[in-house]
């Protein structure tokens, strides 16, 4: 009996280890290609076109991204950072709340066509931006707001997914706490700012971080309504860095660019992963 679970100790620890070295060999498979961005952001031009291409980082690291941070190709990355920061973040905290309080009425509220509503929600999730594109570039020019944030942001910040998932977590929150908090006069307003919202918490976490990597990923949208190149954001940018016919690339800051992009929202999903972990599986009550 001993030897028979010393048997399967030993393969247990062996399937173990090959789980890590498969999980190694999948992180040096997806990280290389971003090492080979990074050291081609850090030499010359010439180190990048005259073949072999060098594997270890130069010492043009500050030259090439002070020259993409402050001058670029067409607009300055800094701008083109903060375009997208703004971006990203307005349309993650606009669904949020938008999620929220739609969540909220249709869950607490009893009102007609309450579930016609929610599945007309629903059914929208059928419509990406790029279905509904041409009608709402016509809103958005009719209300002025092209080359502008509130257009970049606005369009976006309705979601069905968001409403989706804050509506089956609200169904699990046991009714006695609506109850308890109508009781103590507690107003549907203070009960969704002082029980609901606190215990959404890990799921709005989840969610943000989704959200914010949405809004940073963005290219059709903004590449239609802004035409002044002061509102490109960072995915722009490093499309039109690209050359087209015989122009002429600098390839150390179109690499220190894609570096710069991937900064944000990796210290996005870093500094909220506990969080995000939790609103993905768990369900606080």
């Amino acid at each position: 009996m001993a030897a028979q679970q010393h048997g399967m100790v030993e393969k247990r620890g062996a399937g173990i280890w090959l789980t890590h070295a498969f999980m190694i060999l999948g992180v040096l498979i997806i990280f290389f290609p971003i090492w080979l961005a990074f050291v081609a952001s850090t030499v010359t031009q010439a180190d990048i076109v005259s073949p072999p291409m060098p594997v270890m980082p130069g010492d043009q690291f500050w030259v090439n991204y002070k020259a993409a941070l402050f001058s670029g190709v067409n607009v300055p990355v800094a701008t083109m950072l903060f375009n997208s920061l703004v971006m990203a973040i307005g349309i993650a905290v606009g669904k949020i709340i938008i999620s929220l309080l739609s969540a909220f009425a249709i869950v607490y509220f009893r009102f007609p066509g309450r579930q016609t509503f929610f599945w007309m929600i629903f059914i929208t999730l059928m419509l990406p931006v790029e279905v509904r594109i041409v009608p709402t570039f016509e809103v958005v020019a009719g209300f002025g707001m092209l080359n502008s944030y509130s257009g970049l942001i606005f369009p976006l910040i309705a979601s069905a997914t968001a409403t989706f998932l804050f509506r089956q977590f609200f169904l699990t929150i046991p009714d006695e706490l609506a109850e308890a908090a109508r009781v103590d006069g507690a107003r549907p307003m203070r009960f969704f700012i002082d029980i609901v919202v606190p215990m959404s918490r890990t799921n709005i976490a989840a969610l943000f971080v989704i959200l914010f990597i949405y809004g940073w990923n963005q290219y059709l949208w903004p590449l239609l309504i802004t035409t002044d190149p002061e509102m490109n954001t960072i995915v722009m940018g490093i499309k039109q860095m690209f050359p087209s016919g015989d122009d002429f690339a600098h390839w150390p800051t179109i690499m220190a660019t894609s570096i710069l992009a991937m900064i944000p929202p990796v210290i996005v999903v870093v500094s909220m992963q506990k969080l995000f972990v939790r609103g993905l599986v768990d369900s606080e009550k």
